[in-house]
């Protein structure tokens, strides 16, 4: 993390940045310079984030913002309070995983919300703020579970079946789906946008721990604490992706960044474009309009050659 530029020109969001990954994100960022806006649904977890990130660099530019990926009224009441004059990053990091069958205020299943829906949603609302700026950057982080799901269209939002761990696979499949037909469609508007991928590895988080899974039992959480420890690597390397992905200068738009060891699970940041989900357009197209007709954001781009 050390190699990372000069950041003091830029002004980010980086959401669930009140631990894990998103922590380490925006500690980063701020600590070359950026200021950081720090996106996240639970204020008293957010404001214990705000003071240790402050203790630990004093200089940084930093403030805490409320929002609700789970809910699109508090989604859009962010994107409406947005008083800084450009927004150079955007992370959308935060989301949940594997958890029991929930509906939201809005009735979408709440993996879907949460992981797709809300970045969805959040990202069209800012994108007059994002295009404002001269090098805009989006930022979506999904993870290996991608892989292992079938991706159904007609049930990602649980209507027929659940099964809480193949679901978070297709809600993270949906989220590199949506960051490449979020690249294609700025090309083809002709825009100075890049939209980013990014796969963490296997990093210790409280994403399997926090939120509904803290009431799951002793047992419960005493083996996914010893997997976490034992499997998983420090948490600030499985930020090297996102911040990656966000700060080196020449990387293109629609790339995405994995670890370079054996199943992208750990290692050093690297660009793969052998993946199936990185070129299926049909898929990404028909994901798109779902997700407009959904949340009701849709992104009013002018189209200037083909998609």
């Amino acid at each position: 993390m050390s190699d990372i530029p000069d950041q003091s020109d830029r002004v980010a969001v980086v959401t669930g940045a009140n631990s894990g990954i998103g922590f380490v994100t925006a500690r980063e960022l701020a600590r070359r310079g950026a200021h950081v806006v720090l996106a996240c649904r639970d204020p008293e977890r957010g404001r214990a984030a705000l003071a240790r990130m402050r203790e630990e660099v004093p200089q940084a530019r930093l403030e805490l913002r409320h929002v609700d990926l789970s809910h699109l009224a508090s989604i859009r009441e962010f994107a409406a309070a947005w008083d800084h004059d450009r927004l150079d990053l955007l992370v959308n990091n935060a989301g949940i995983a594997m958890v029991p069958y929930a509906l939201t205020a809005d009735g979408f299943e709440s993996q879907f919300a949460v992981n797709h829906l809300g970045p969805f949603a959040l990202t069209g609302l800012l994108l007059p703020h994002l295009l404002a700026t001269p090098d805009p950057r989006v930022i979506a982080v999904s993870s290996m579970a991608h892989r292992f799901a079938r991706f159904d269209l007609d049930n990602l939002n649980a209507e027929r079946s659940y099964r809480p761990a193949f679901h978070y696979g297709r809600t993270k499949r949906a989220t590199l789906h949506f960051a490449m037909e979020l690249q294609r469609r700025v090309d083809a508007a002709g825009l100075r946008l890049r939209s980013m991928a990014v796969e963490p590895g296997f990093t210790r988080s409280n994403v399997l721990t926090g939120g509904v899974h803290s009431g799951r039992g002793r047992l419960y959480l005493a083996t996914v604490h010893l997997l976490l420890r034992v499997a998983f690597r420090p948490t600030p390397e499985g930020a090297k992706t996102s911040l990656y992905a966000a700060t080196v200068p020449d990387l293109p738009g629609g790339a995405y960044i994995v670890p370079d060891g054996p199943l992208q699970i750990h290692g050093e940041p690297t660009r793969r474009t052998r993946e199936r989900a990185l070129h299926d357009t049909v898929t990404a197209q028909r994901l798109w309009q779902l997700s407009e007709r959904l949340t009701g954001v849709t992104y009013n781009l002018p189209v200037t050659r083909q998609i």
